[in-house]
């Protein structure tokens, strides 16, 4: 089977959803939302239910927007959407326009972005503080490719390292920019953190492990946004719409794995399943008061260090 390109791969699906590139005004817009989010196995699980009519919609209609995260974090800034999955790190920005959705977190609770090198390094026993200081040498000597300056994995990644010499790659292209010498390690997000040693690279670290064992908390790397100026009542309804949703992925799981594996670029079915399985969960179907602390302690710590540079406003739908 040929396989698709990034790009090809999310005309294709455009094509299955029957969708416009362009976002035209309904003449009622509290009854049809655009929805954007990432053509990913666990972003089509947790819409499943949604786009394929298993649940109660409440007479509201989605218009599924499919595109990669970096794109709607910045359709985001601009607005455009009415409900769409953004990078926490984005969320900062475009808290005037929009309200964190308490449902739909995508949180790497021990595990999460991987920076990775295409050469092997003499395998040497030393204690995890010097192997991050290493670590942190290494990569700062060098250039980094990363998916997108807006990404929670880019913030996570300056907060562990500080300063250093990047260039943006698309997501799917970033192996390829440390195999042909362009970056000397990458950044990786996605089915990536699954699939890298079996192209032949290795960790340096995973950002997720580190943030744990550095605060106690999970790194929070995306989660779902809806606009402020949508009436609270509708804001509450999608918020509910968008819970079942996943309860009911979660609870036909078989069932949703299976329509999500279309979205499992490079992976199997057993590899999609786990890859679901780390990033819907119970965070997903609710922060909860560690999910929420989570986000101010990420946001606010950057803020402190100089990364991000506006007010931290984390405002929920509740």
């Amino acid at each position: 089977m040929r396989k698709l390109s990034y790009t090809a791969f999310c005309i294709a699906t455009k094509r299955e959803y029957g969708l416009n590139d362009e976002f035209q005004m309904t003449k009622n817009p509290t009854e049809t939302f655009t929805l954007g989010h990432s053509p990913d196995p666990d972003d089509a699980f947790m819409f499943y239910a949604i786009a394929k009519d298993k649940i109660d919609l409440r007479g509201y209609r989605f218009e599924h927007r499919l595109e990669d995260i970096q794109t709607l974090n910045e359709r985001a800034q601009r607005g455009e959407l009415h409900i769409s999955a953004i990078s926490i790190h984005a969320y900062a920005y475009v808290a005037d326009k929009y309200a964190l959705l308490p449902c739909g977190a995508s949180m790497g609770d021990g595990y999460g972005p991987l920076v990775v090198r295409k050469h092997p390094t003499p395998n040497v026993q030393r204690s995890t503080s010097n192997q991050e200081a290493d670590a942190c040498e290494s990569l700062r000597s060098g250039t980094i490719a990363v998916p997108g300056k807006m990404t929670s994995a880019f913030l996570a990644l300056q907060l562990f390292l500080g300063e250093f010499n990047f260039i943006v790659v698309p997501f799917d292209k970033i192996f390829d920019a440390v195999e042909n010498g362009r970056a000397d390690a990458g950044l990786i997000i996605h089915e990536g953190q699954l699939t890298y040693t079996r192209s032949g690279f290795e960790k340096i670290v995973d950002l997720g492990e580190w943030w744990k064992r550095k605060t106690g908390l999970p790194l929070p790397l995306g989660g779902n946004v809806v606009r402020k100026d949508i009436p609270l009542p509708v804001r509450r309804d999608i918020s509910e719409i968008i819970r079942e949703s996943i309860d009911y992925g979660l609870t036909h799981r078989d069932e949703a794995v299976a329509y999500s594996l279309a979205y499992a670029r490079d992976m199997n079915a057993q590899l999609a399943r786990k890859f679901i399985g780390m990033y819907v969960n119970e965070f997903t179907r609710d922060y909860g008061e560690t999910g929420r602390a989570a986000i101010r302690k990420f946001l606010t710590d950057a803020r402190d260090k100089g990364y991000l540079d506006v007010p931290i406003e984390v405002e929920f739908v509740e």
